[in-house]
This record gives structure tokens, C-alpha cells and sequence, in this order.
């Protein structure tokens, strides 16, 4: 049997229904290897591919009954809130409360084995805040509402994978967050994902901090004072681990297959290597949680939502890379 998908729809007010409206429709290959059933609202679905000039069928899920989603019907579970007209392109509290109601709904429904993973669409920290959504982003929410620990946030872009020590934390702030306690729980923890995934006895780097890997003190200590014991005391627990690894070559090195993944140790430093080797193909997943999801890397792109030019590329990889992941 074919696995179900809950895709949640994201922030109605950016680019989320469109992308996920395109991606149903124009990749009919996606229901050979899932069931796909979006978590939002039916009527917002509909008025999105009438925008788009694009025939649908929207069939509401019923739940613990088998989907039947084809390219033309797109089956929805609707989140029951009121119906919205969402401001495009626009922060608002009302596009929070939505988008935030969609994500609820995944994870109650795969918790209880509806689904075999989770798909998100994009979201605003600002909408969530503006409506007093007590989550700062999709990470923080499926953790603590799974009741999850050590999650991470794992980027794939071809043969590049990516692991994040910290995500959405001041650049001012990262040196002060590299502790010998967390350092070894992101290592270990980063190789036994990559083993999830199906990477047998896999080969990890660890980013560097600094310029040139500090240059023997030259521009920063923390690749002597922290990163380098951190990979000694991993290699010491059997893992193989190379590192710190200068983040200027390490990772091309990946790329090239030299390491299976790359420990990044802040936002930009993994978000700009994958997204400059392929913005539109880069998924995220969360790993460490009871299913998987995964993920557009892109936002909402308030900018162009409503006008019919969104990519729907990273929501196909988003879902293909569901189906091959998934456990």
C-alpha cells in the first residue's frame, strides 16, 4: 500500500496553496508513491486553482477512510475553522491562526498513524506571533508537540546533507552556544540520523567557526577549544568524524562525496551552501521526531503570492523526498 501524506497548506496568505495546488496537479507521478491529503481549508484550495486557471475536483477526507487523490481531486481535511479570505501578501494574525491550525491538525492525525509523515508548506514567525501562536517556527512546534528530543533540522540538496548545531539564533550569539555537552549530542546525533535515512557507517565533518578553521588561534580559538576535543571524543565513541573543517571547502568536499554530511554550526552557513547549489531542489527534514517531515525551503514569499508566479519544485521534492525517507 501506498503511504498517506498530511501536506499542510502553510500560511494562506503567502504562496503556500499555490505551490501546493501545482505540485497536485501538473506531477502526476506523485500518487504512485503516496497518497497526498492537504491539511487546510477546501474552500481556499478552490479558489486557488480557479486563480490559476487550473480544473480540480476537492474531495474532503473523512478521517480513518482510505484518500483517494488522483491529479485531478485533490482530497482535504479541512481544519473547520472559518472560512478565510486571506490578505495576500500580507503579515496578519488571521494567516497565523490558519497556518498554525493546519500543523496541529498533521500531527494529532500522524501521531495517531493516519499518516506516515507530515509535508509542511511555509509559514511567518510574524503571523504566528501576531496571533499569539506560542511556537516560533515548524521545528520548535513538531518537537515540543511531540514531545520530542534531540530533533535537528537536516537539509538535502542532491548529494549534499546538511545538519544544523543551532538554527534561528543571532550570529553574534552562536560562539557562546558551542558547549562540549551540546556539541556531542549534535555529532552523535547527526550520525545516527544519516543512518536513518540509510547511510551505512557514515562519514560526518564539522564545520569550522572561524576563517580558515582559526588558523591556529589567529582568528578564533573555539576550533581548538571546543570543536576539535568534540570530534576527538567522537572518534574515540567509534564514529567517523572529521573536523573542524574549514566551511569555505568543506562544503564542496561533500558535495564531491568525501563526507556523507556536514555539521553546520549556525543558520546561514549550511542555508547558504545548499540553497547556491540548488534553491529550488534544497528539502528539509526534522529528524529525531516519531515520523518524518519534511519540507519546502523556501518562505512565503508575500512578494509574489497571489500572482500566479510561484515554483512548486521544492513542494515535489518535499513530497518525494517524504516518500523516500520516511519510516
Amino acid at each position: 500500500m501506498k503511504p498517506a501524506f498530511a501536506l499542510t497548506m502553510g500560511d494562506p496568505c503567502g504562496i503556500g496553496p499555490e505551490v501546493i495546488v501545482k505540485a497536485l496537479t501538473r506531477n502526476p507521478e506523485l500518487y504512485k508513491i503516496c497518497d497526498p491529503v492537504v491539511i487546510g481549508q477546501k474552500i481556499l484550495l478552490e479558489s486557488t486553482a480557479e486563480s490559476l486557471k487550473i480544473k480540480i475536483s476537492v474531495s474532503g477526507y473523512k478521517t480513518g477512510a482510505a484518500a483517494r487523490p488522483a491529479a485531478g481531486n485533490i482530497v482535504c481535511l479541512d481544519t473547520g475553522l472559518l472560512p478565510l479570505r486571506p490578505e495576500t501578501g500580507k503579515i496578519t494574525a488571521e494567516g497565523g491562526r490558519q497556518a498554525f491550525a493546519a500543523v496541529k491538525k498533521a500531527i494529532e492525525e500522524t501521531l495517531n498513524k493516519r499518516f506516515s509523515a507530515v509535508v509542511t508548506a511555509p509559514i511567518n514567525k510574524e503571523s504566528l506571533r501576531k496571533a499569539k501562536v506560542p511556537y516560533l517556527d515548524h521545528t520548535e512546534m513538531f518537537t515540543r508537540m511531540t514531545g520530542s528530543r534531540n530533533t535537528m533540522t537536516l537539509f538535502v540538496t542532491g548529494p549534499l546533507r546538511v545538519f544544523f548545531y543551532s538554527r534561528h539564533i543571532p550570529l553574534k550569539d552562536v560562539a557562546a552556544a558551542l558547549n562540549p555537552a551540546a556539541l556531542d549530542s549534535a555529532i552523535s546525533n547527526s550520525c545516527r540520523y544519516l543512518e536513518q535515512i540509510g547511510i551505512a557507517n557514515p562519514r560526518l565533518a564539522v564545520a569550522a567557526l572561524n576563517p580558515h578553521g582559526g588558523e591556529q588561534g589567529m582568528f578564533g580559538e573555539e576550533e581548538a577549544t571546543l570543536l576539535a576535543p568534540a570530534v576527538d571524543r567522537a572518534r574515540t565513541a567509534g564514529l567517523k568524524v572529521s573536523g573542524p573543517v574549514p566551511a569555505d571547502s568543506v562544503y564542496h568536499l561533500a558535495k564531491e562525496g568525501t563526507y556523507d554530511g556536514v555539521l553546520s554550526l549556525y543558520h546561514d552557513q549550511g542555508h547558504i551552501a545548499t540553497k547556491t547549489l540548488d534553491f529550488h531542489r534544497t528539502v528539509s527534514l526534522t529528524m529525531g521526531l516519531p515520523f518524518l517531515r519534511t519540507s519546502v525551503d523556501h518562505g512565503t514569499a508575500f512578494d509574489i503570492a497571489g500572482k500566479g508566479e510561484a515554483s512548486e519544485i521544492s513542494m515535489v521534492e518535499a513530497i518525494r523526498a517524504a516518500a523516500k525517507y520516511a519510516w
